[in-house]
């Protein structure tokens, strides 16, 4: 099986006779769970399903970013506390993911249950000359490595330009350089929430929680690391970088990065009020035919959210119903001899959306041999008929 590998902007190979982990940066639990988490959290369960069917030994970890500025601005907003919001909405993602028929993620780290984790690598970081503390906060000197940008290829002035929009302070007086990024955040005011460390009252910063409970759980080097192609810079750049000179040792083989929701033209956001969300959607349609209308999608090609698909995906899953009355799964052998063209548009690099049109033309089709594929190809795209 072959992925498209955002690091070397190249399809490459998934060695699969050595154990598999993957790591996809999960919800900041404040506003969930839209179109574009759905795409996201879908595709990966996707991809484990059809690994776990090749054989390979997976070890799939998602977090969930519970200590944020975003949550405490909506806590307050909402007048209750981080933490209750925090629960509330994760409890709420992933019963809209169980809805959806996603698999439970092997590990679910919470960023305010690896706060030791955390320090553990800032403090390595600091040992080596790689952070600096000041004023009891500890940030990430960005000049120190000469590789950082080597994920989003981006120059300076772009990188600082996305940085300054996705919640860089770049006048920050703490700073050395205005593109270095915060590892600790010291406590600001008494009500603020805070752990104890070597370097004061505060908080992790958003970076370095990803590489803490990451490496907790698969290791120096992560097999494949995911999320949305939003978090390439700087999120996915600075874990890269504090990662590899906490280490010494590749942090991530294979990045994979799905492609931006679209509605009404525009990327979805609270500002423009055009965020779509699932437990709204399911109200219309069933979850079989949202997550067909999501799998109907390649994972690396933005689409724009449009209500007439899910008419496909209700014609589909019709068409589908009565080749599913046996419900017997096929081994991976028997599939190749069947249909192999089915796993091979999974092989190259997850194409959920030539699968899934192999699978209608074999349903629509008479041949009744074929057909016989057709609850096996469901499961490993995790569509209940």
């Amino acid at each position: 099986m072959k992925i498209y590998n955002t690091y070397s902007e190249k399809i490459e190979e998934i060695e699969l006779k050595q154990p598999i982990g993957i790591y996809v940066c999960g919800i900041t639990p404040y506003d969930t769970t839209h179109l574009g988490h759905a795409f996201t959290f879908v595709t990966y369960d996707i991809l484990v399903r059809y690994l776990r069917f090749l054989g390979a030994n997976v070890t799939y970890v998602q977090n969930v970013t519970d200590i944020d500025d975003d949550i405490l601005i909506r806590a307050h907003a909402l007048k209750t506390t981080w933490k209750e919001l925090g629960n509330h909405e994760t409890i709420s993602h992933f019963k809209n993911m169980h809805a959806l028929n996603a698999l439970h993620p092997d590990h679910i780290p919470k960023a305010t249950e690896n706060i030791s984790q955390m320090q553990k690598i800032i403090q390595g970081l600091i040992k080596k000359g790689g952070a600096y503390v000041i004023n009891n906060s500890v940030y990430f000197d960005v000049k120190k490595d000469k590789n950082f940008g080597k994920l989003s290829k981006f120059n300076y002035k772009a990188m600082l330009e996305i940085a300054n929009d996705r919640g860089n302070f770049p006048i920050d007086p703490n700073k050395k350089n205005e593109l270095d990024f915060v590892l600790w955040q010291a406590q600001q005011h008494p009500d603020e929430p805070s752990w104890n460390s070597p370097w004061g009252q505060g908080r992790p910063g958003w970076h370095i929680e990803c590489s803490a409970m990451s490496m907790r759980y698969l290791g120096s080097t992560l097999t494949i690391h995911g999320g949305g192609q939003d978090l390439i810079f700087p999120h996915h750049e600075s874990e890269i970088a504090q990662s590899e000179n906490f280490t010494d040792k590749k942090f991530v083989k294979t990045w994979m990065h799905t492609a931006m929701v679209y509605s009404e033209g525009k990327k979805m956001s609270k500002s423009l009020g055009n965020m779509i969300f699932v437990h709204d959607l399911l109200k219309t349609y069933t979850a079989s035919e949202l997550r067909t209308f999501l799998a109907m999608h390649h994972y690396r090609t933005s689409f724009n959210y449009d209500e007439a698909e899910f008419v496909v995906a209700k014609n589909a899953i019709k068409a589908f119903e009565p080749c599913c009355l046996d419900q017997k799964i096929l081994s991976f052998k028997r599939l190749k001899q069947i249909a192999p063209e089915f796993l091979l548009a999974l092989d190259n690099d997850l194409d959920t959306s030539k699968a899934f049109q192999i699978l209608t033309d074999i349903a629509k089709s008479k041949n009744e041999t074929k057909k016989a594929i057709i609850p096996t190809g469901l499961k490993i795209l995790g569509i209940k008929v």
